[in-house]
C-alpha cells in the first residue's frame, strides 16, 4: 500500500513543504543592494489604498478570499485586488523563478517552510513594525522569519492532533481520550492493538505511521517534548547527537516495533476511515474530510492534543503571506496582507475553509474552540513550534525521513540513526 495522491497533496497544501531545494538562493539577476536578515521594516502609509495589487494564491482560490477581497476594495474604492491561482505542485519553482528573475507579483502566499529559503533570495520586504508578532501564536509568527528578521504576515496556521476513533478505542475500554503522556499512551496503544481480531473485528493496527516524505513533521516535536532540539541556532550546528535526540528516536521505533503500526506505507486515512486502524495523528484539514466524504463515521470519531514526555510541543506550519521586494504596489499590497489577517477575518477564512486561523484573537472571534474537536488545535498551536530557519531545511528534512524509516523498518539501530543524521546534516550545512 502507499500513501495515496490526494493525500500527498494535501500534505503538501497544508504543512507546505517544498518538494525540491533545486532553486536555492541563486539569488540570480538581482542587485546586491540589500541584505537578507538585515532588512529595515518595510513602511504603510496612512490613508486608503489605492491602485491594483496583484496576488498570488497557492492552490485553488476559496469563495472565502474572493468575499474578503471584495470586502476589501469596498473599504478601499481605489483599490482593486487581482488574486491568480498558482498550483501547489508547481508554486515552489514558480516563486523561486519569479524572485530569481525580478518578475514578481506585488505579493503572494508563501509555504511556510519555504520562507527562508526565499527570503536569502533577498525575495521579501521586512514585515511593517505596525504588525505585531503578539497578535499571532509564537510558532506561527517565528514561521515568517530568516536570521530574527520578519518577512511576512501568517495567515493559515496548521498543526497536528491526534484523531481516534471511540467506537474502536472503547472496546479497549479506554473511556473518552487516550492518555496524554507518552507512556501512558503506548500503553493505551497496546490495550487497543489487543483487541484487533477480537472485539474489533477489523482492525488491524493500534495507529498509523506515516513512512518516508514528511515525517519529520511528526517526529521533530517528540525532541522538542523531551527539552532538546535538532539545532543550535547560536552555534549554528546540528544537535543529533543527544540524549533527548536518543529518547525521541527509541520511542519512534518503539510503535513499529510492538506491532502497533503498520510499516507498508499504508494510507492512515483510508484506514482510519475503514477501522483498519483506531488512531493516527494528523492536521485538521482530515477532520473537514470526514464530515464531508464520510459522514457516516460523524459521532465515532475524536482528537486530542498530542501526547508528550516532558512537555508539550508539535509543528507550526501553514502559509504566510508576503510582500516582493519587486511589488509595485507593496503599499496597498500590505495593507491588504493586513486586512487579510485582522482576527475576524481570518476567522471568516478560517471557518468557510475548515483551516486554522494564526492569531488566538481569531479563535476568539469565531468562537472556533466550541467544536470540541477544534479545542485541541488551539491547544497545540500554542505550543508549537517551527522548524529551523535555514535554506537548506528541505534537504535536512528529507535526510531525517530517510533515517527515520529505517529505523521503523530495522534496519538501523537509535545509535545509528543518530550518527548518520549528525554526519549528514553536518555535510549538509545551513545555506546561507
Amino acid at each position: 500500500m502507499r500513501i495515496t495522491t490526494r493525500h500527498s497533496v494535501r500534505t503538501v497544501q497544508t504543512l507546505c513543504v517544498t518538494v525540491t531545494a533545486a532553486l536555492v538562493a541563486t539569488g540570480c539577476g538581482r542587485s546586491e543592494d540589500s541584505a537578507p536578515g538585515k532588512d529595515a521594516p518595510a513602511q504603510i502609509g496612512a490613508g486608503k489604498a489605492k491602485g491594483t495589487v496583484v496576488m498570488w494564491n497557492l492552490g485553488d482560490i476559496e469563495p472565502a478570499l474572493k468575499e474578503l477581497a471584495k470586502k476589501f476594495e469596498q473599504k478601499n474604492p481605489d483599490a482593486d485586488v487581482k488574486i491568480t491561482a498558482v498550483p501547489w505542485d508547481g508554486a515552489h519553482d514558480k516563486l523561486t523563478t519569479a524572485i530569481a528573475g525580478g518578475n514578481t507579483p506585488d505579493m503572494s502566499m508563501i509555504g511556510s517552510t519555504w520562507m527562508p529559503e526565499m527570503a536569502a533570495m533577498n525575495g521579501f520586504q521586512a514585515t511593517p513594525a505596525s504588525i505585531k508578532s503578539s497578535d499571532f501564536y509564537p510558532g506561527q509568527w517565528d514561521t515568517t522569519k530568516y536570521k530574527n528578521t520578519s518577512y511576512g504576515v501568517p495567515f493559515t496556521a496548521d498543526t497536528t492532533v491526534v484523531y481516534y476513533r471511540t467506537d474502536l478505542t472503547e472496546k479497549a475500554g479506554i473511556k473518552g481520550a487516550l492518555a496524554g503522556d507518552r507512556e501512558g499512551y503506548l500503553k493505551d496503544l497496546k490495550a487497543i492493538q489487543a483487541t484487533a481480531g477480537k472485539q474489533n473485528p477489523k482492525l488491524r493496527h493500534a495507529t498509523g505511521l506515516l513512512m518516508g516524505f514528511n515525517s519529520w513533521i511528526f517526529w521533530v516535536p517528540m525532541v522538542w517534548q523531551q527539552g532538546g532540539d535538532i539545532y543550535d541556532a547560536k552555534t549554528k550546528k546540528f544537535t543529533f547527537d543527544t540524549p533527548e535526540v536518543a529518547k525521541a528516536l527509541e520511542y519512534w521505533a518503539s510503535v513499529p516495533k510492538g506491532g502497533l503500526a503498520p510499516t507498508d506505507r499504508s494510507d492512515n486515512v483510508q484506514g482510519f476511515r475503514d477501522g483498519l486502524i483506531a488512531t493516527y495523528q494528523e492536521a485538521a484539514w482530515a477532520g473537514a474530510s470526514f464530515h464531508k466524504d464520510a459522514p457516516e463515521l460523524d459521532g465515532k470519531w475524536k482528537t486530542m492534543p498530542v501526547p508528550y514526555s516532558e512537555q508539550p510541543a508539535g509543528f507550526a506550519g501553514g502559509t504566510d503571506l508576503a510582500v516582493f521586494k519587486e511589488a509595485e504596489n507593496p503599499d496597498a499590497a500590505w495593507k491588504f496582507a493586513r486586512f487579510l489577517t485582522e482576527p475576524a477575518n481570518l476567522a471568516t477564512y478560517a471557518k468557510a475553509t475548515g483551516g486554522l486561523p494564526a492569531s488566538p484573537q481569531a479563535w476568539t472571534d469565531g468562537n472556533l474552540s466550541a467544536d470540541e474537536n477544534m479545542k485541541p488545535f488551539d491547544e497545540q498551536l500554542k505550543v508549537s513550534k517551527a522548524p529551523p530557519a535555514i535554506t537548506t531545511w528541505q534537504q535536512i528534512a528529507d535526510a531525517i525521513d530517510s533515517e527515520l524509516e529505517k529505523l521503523a523498518l530495522g534496519k538501523a539501530t537509535v545509535a545509528e540513526v543518530q550518527k548518520a543524521l549528525q554526519s549528514k546534516t553536518t555535510s549538509i550545512g545551513t545555506g546561507r
